[in-house]
């Protein structure tokens, strides 16, 4: 099928060419980010004469700081549940839906990816196979864009999704806008290419083209990450890149002067070194733990140089370290791995910061997540008010189980619900439901007349009855 012409502003593929641009902006900025947590860190900067005889240094002075930034942020980002309206329980119809989609553990890689490279991505489609259940998936930043209307933030005007198709090597992207979805295809691109993919539509079997889309809005929903006014989305370690590279540069340091430097060296004076018969000088003396080295010659003087001190190298690396936690609110024993005789109290007041930015992380990242649960309600035919919904994230404060106990006793005093008091235990939805069932459960059986229900479930008739004939034959 031969090319199409260029697209006017607004067509299909206008969109498309226009969505494909901007993702290979994003994909730069993304792929900076990933190598840096990885710990694929540029290398440090040394003369390049030297760079040859010290590549084995130079790879060994990368330590990777800004990837613990990431995972310390990430880890503390767990959603346990939605919550719909003035409900003291999370959703259990949407949790359904959202573990069929093995989203209770794909959310988990989703923020990840947020936090490390500034946005994520969701989409919603209906499932043809059972209408009650839409599918969820959870989108690459590299390989899905979003497009807004002019002027918002949040109502969005057209989707891209795009990946590489795994047998021919094509690029596959789906377009999401007007209520329809496009499909298209380009051929491989070549190797060091710049010239734009020549798209195609890509029909499938059994589906018209165009298709409708059933959800009637963009079904591809953007998860950011510290985003700002203009609509720009930053990964948590953008502005401590350069942080990372100092203390790689210092590392590189500390490892040339240990290779030669960090031992001692001899000099000696008024002594005449030995010759062989060419004329050739010969070495008089053999260091080694047991050999003696022996002078005559009283006006020998031997003395050495002082070893390069390597402290104030690990000194720059733990001040540069402590420079990024503070940057990036991130307990400094985490990076650091320094822990010794402090109080639960102290250990708190050390996280505080790392607590409250993950508190303010959750509010953008949960508004998309929100949006997501919404579309899967949609989707499935549900007609409630889904507007006051909302996300259950798992409190990203760490304490120990006996002041958490403590102070979920105080919280008891004041009147603050079983409901709410379980959840921040640390239980998941579906225990506080079922935990919930076994509390009425109870107090129904207290109420008919069956106090010792509060002492745990009676034992078996039969048991009793065998104990007290027992009993009577003794």
């Amino acid at each position: 099928m031969a090319p199409l012409q260029k697209p006017q502003p607004g067509e299909p593929l206008w969109w498309v060419d226009r969505l494909w641009k901007q993702l290979a902006e994003r994909r730069r900025y993304a792929d900076l980010m990933r190598q840096y947590y990885s710990g694929n860190h540029p290398l440090p900067m040394i003369q390049e004469k030297a760079r040859p005889g010290f590549q084995r240094l130079l790879k060994q002075s990368r330590s990777n700081y800004v990837g613990l930034v990431v995972d310390a942020t990430a880890e503390r980002l767990q959603i346990d549940g939605f919550r719909l309206g003035q409900e003291k329980l999370g959703d259990q119809e949407l949790w359904r839906i959202w573990q069929a989609n093995a989203m209770d553990a794909d959310s988990d890689l989703q923020l990840t990816e947020a936090v490390k490279v500034g946005r994520s991505f969701a989409l919603v489609a209906p499932n043809p196979d059972d209408e009650s259940t839409p599918l969820i998936t959870a989108e690459d930043a590299t390989q899905a864009i979003v497009a807004y209307e002019s002027g918002s933030r949040r109502e969005r005007r057209a989707g891209l999704k795009t990946f590489v198709d795994d047998w021919t090597g094509d690029v596959w992207t789906t377009l999401f806008v007007d209520g329809l979805i496009f499909k298209y295809r380009a051929p491989a691109p070549q190797a060091g290419a710049v010239t734009d993919p020549r798209w195609e539509p890509r029909e499938v079997r059994g589906e018209d083209w165009p298709a409708r889309n059933e959800l009637d809005v963009v079904p591809l929903v953007e998860i950011p990450n510290r985003p700002d006014l203009l609509g720009e989305a930053h990964s948590e370690i953008e502005d401590v890149l350069d942080i990372q590279d100092r203390i790689n540069k210092t590392l590189i340091d500390r490892m040339m002067a240990q290779e030669f430097s960090a031992f001692r060296q001899r000099w000696m004076t008024g002594y005449e070194v030995p010759v062989d018969e060419n004329g050739q000088p010969i070495e008089p003396f053999k260091a080694a733990v047991d050999r003696l080295w022996v002078i005559e010659d009283e006006g020998v003087k031997v003395g050495e140089f002082s070893a390069t001190d390597l402290r104030p190298y690990l000194d720059s690396i733990e001040s540069d370290v402590q420079h990024m936690a503070a940057r990036t609110r991130t307990p400094a024993q985490y990076l650091l791995g320094k822990l010794s005789n402090v109080n639960g109290e102290t250990l708190k007041a050390t996280e505080s910061g790392l607590v409250a930015k993950v508190r303010q992380r959750q509010r953008p990242l949960g508004e998309g997540e929100e949006e997501v649960a919404r579309l899967a309600l949609r989707a499935a035919g549900d007609d409630r008010d889904l507007s006051a919904l909302e996300v259950i994230w798992r409190n990203p404060e760490f304490r120990t189980e006996g002041e958490l106990v403590d102070a979920l006793v105080k919280m008891s005093t004041l009147g603050v619900p079983r409901e709410a008091l379980w959840e921040r235990w640390g239980a998941s939805q579906t225990e506080i439901a079922q935990w919930r069932e076994q509390a009425d459960q109870q107090a129904a059986r207290i109420l008919g007349g069956d106090p010792a229900s509060l002492y745990g479930p009676k034992p078996d008739a039969g048991l009793t009855g065998a104990a007290e004939a027992d009993g009577d034959s003794d």
